[in-house]
């Protein structure tokens, strides 16, 4: 190479360099250490953190801890996973793919649904996807054209996710009020009836549940879709500690409920 560049040695390369700012002297570094000396570094490099599981934590809006069985790792690194579509290197990112499309299809022919669909990847993008589907879905009838509100107290990351998805595309957002306890205005609420959608999470961002949620359907109207972002299996494997079964049986009964809602919309619209 440095003869192709017409140079003698690596000094020459770096010949422009000027004097006072190149280091003469060999950086501060500890000699060579085996594996075991440097995880133990490592391990009290990182003792300095506070992590999750070693105090109580008061974190909230979207930020609480979650527990992730181990089997999802090791499901998601199955070799099954990894497709060689290409002439060098599996890639799991197609493996994934035909894993959903075979799940989706299987869900089909349980419940006897023509189409079901796989595509939320996280509460975000989920939340995105109901609030656009929503609009195409309730637009038509809508007095309160392209408009959605959302919770006041939706996370910040999930919130920038949403107006990512609707920036452009002709919908605004506009905010739900909430009271200091951070339930639901339900006065404030009224006008919130014509619109496109209402999206509200539960429990809300300080961890309870909104028994107000449930009068909001009758506020808004029919002809207004009620989004709720619900995490009621992690609700029930706190009350009755069943880690994590109650969130994996309610992650498949959600599923199944959004896949016969599609449906019903669906069968709606090709009647109308």
């Amino acid at each position: 190479m440095l003869d192709s560049m017409g140079l003698k040695s690596i000094d020459d390369l770096f010949s422009d360099i000027p004097e006072e700012v190149c280091r003469s002297d060999p950086l501060p570094l500890r000699g060579p250490q085996s594996e075991e000396e440097i995880w133990a570094d490592a391990q009290r490099l990182l003792s300095v953190n506070i992590d999750l599981d070693s105090r109580p934590s008061f974190l909230s809006a979207g930020l609480a801890r979650n527990f992730v069985p181990t089997m999802v790792s090791m499901l998601a690194t199955r070799g099954e996973f990894l497709t060689s579509y290409t002439p060098y290197q599996p890639e799991v990112s197609q493996g994934m793919l035909q894993a959903m499309w075979e799940f989706q299809t299987m869900v089909s022919e349980l419940v006897g649904l023509p189409v079901s669909n796989v595509s939320m990847y996280d509460a975000s993008t989920a939340a995105a996807e109901a609030i656009t589907c929503a609009v195409r879905v309730k637009g038509r009838k809508a007095t309160q054209k392209g408009v959605v509100y959302v919770s006041q107290f939706v996370p910040p990351h999930r919130l920038s996710v949403i107006e990512n998805y609707t920036q452009g595309v002709g919908i605004e957002l506009r905010t739900l009020e909430h009271n200091m306890d951070g339930r639901v205005n339900l006065e404030a609420a009224a006008a919130a009836a014509g619109s496109c959608a209402v999206y509200v999470e539960q429990p809300n961002a300080f961890g309870e549940l909104d028994e107000g949620i449930t009068q909001l359907k009758q506020i808004i109207g029919e002809k207004t879709a009620l989004i709720v972002g619900v995490g009621i299996g992690l609700i029930v494997d706190n009350y009755f500690n069943t880690k994590p079964f109650g969130l994996i049986i309610f992650f498949i009964l959600g599923a199944l409920a959004g896949f016969l809602n599609v449906y019903r919309v669906m069968r709606r619209i090709e009647n109308e």
